[in-house]
């Protein structure tokens, strides 16, 4: 068993940002600006848009975080988009998710000009993946792919499984497994709450993406020997023997399946810092095609 190490293959894209920034710089060229709408005070939110406003600093970016109170308005959200749509110094933007209760995310996601939709939600950007076009792919999906890449997983002619159907992972996932792609070309099975014989499908796969939200919820038992597993899923449960009171957990058994597996990713240390070296990918390619 090996650690698919997302922290290592991370650094690994955000070095190569650094120099292509750098780059911009010494040439008087335009530098990346990403901006980021984070509403509320949930701690797992900011954390991520922390992680991602210190992912910009390392990389020579410049970044603009905006932090509104749950009081504002779906009005006053999309006048701020638009603003920040119309700012020609803004590359990519970025709206922390989950909204609150009163606001309707795919309402403030199409509200977001496809140009700056570095997040890859828009349906501009998923049609144009669905259809292998240029265009910026959901940050999620997208960072798992080059950590297949990073690490030379082969994926052509193999069976993959991914375990979960939203627009933001699961659909795109399934997508880009099975595109025309070097990381792709895979046959590919979407499993979802309505699947039938769900153990069967997995016990078949060379390749399976959790991606339900489930704590550990891909056992041993589910999986055949050699498989690459990919744990999208990070969950907080309570746990008071943790200075911060509580531990993070994945979609997978970890401590049961990595001994089966040929590859397999950590929770935390996996998925995580590759959804944000892809986000910088997209915020690159946002200012490269803009200016």
């Amino acid at each position: 068993m090996k650690i698919l190490d997302g922290k290592l293959a991370a650094q690994a894209v955000k070095e190569k940002l650094k120099i292509a920034v750098e780059k911009l710089k010494a040439e008087g060229k335009k530098v990346p600006h990403l901006a980021a709408i984070l509403i509320g005070d949930n701690g797992a939110s900011a954390t991520y848009v922390a992680a991602k406003v210190k992912a910009c600093e390392e990389t020579g970016f410049i970044s603009t975080l905006l932090r509104f109170d749950t009081s504002i308005t779906a009005t006053q959200l999309l006048e701020k988009i638009t603003e920040l749509n119309k700012n020609s110094a803004i590359d990519g933007i970025l709206v922390q998710l989950p909204l609150p209760a009163h606001i309707a995310e795919e309402e403030v996601i199409k509200a977001i000009d496809p140009a700056k939709d570095v997040d890859g939600f828009h349906p501009v950007n998923l049609g144009k993946m669905v259809q292998g076009q240029s265009g910026f792919i959901p940050a999620t999906p997208y960072g798992i792919m080059l950590l297949l890449e990073h690490y030379q997983i082969e994926t052509t002619g193999k069976n993959a499984v991914v375990i979960g159907r939203s627009n933001i992972v699961g659909r795109p996932m399934s997508i880009l497994l099975s595109g025309n792609t070097p990381q792709g070309n895979c046959t590919v099975t979407l499993c979802h709450s309505r699947t039938k014989e769900l153990e069967t499908h997995c016990k078949q796969a060379d390749i399976i993406v959790a991606a339900l939200g489930k704590p550990e919820f891909l056992q041993a038992n589910m999986i055949k020997k050699g498989a690459v597993v990919i744990d999208v899923g990070i969950t907080r449960v309570n746990d008071n023997t943790k200075k911060s009171g509580f531990r993070l957990l994945g979609d997978v058994h970890f401590e049961s399946v990595a001994p089966l597996c040929s590859w397999i990713t950590p929770v935390p240390g996996g998925v995580g810092p590759m959804t944000i070296a892809a986000l910088l990918k997209n915020t690159f390619q946002a200012c490269q095609q803009r200016h």
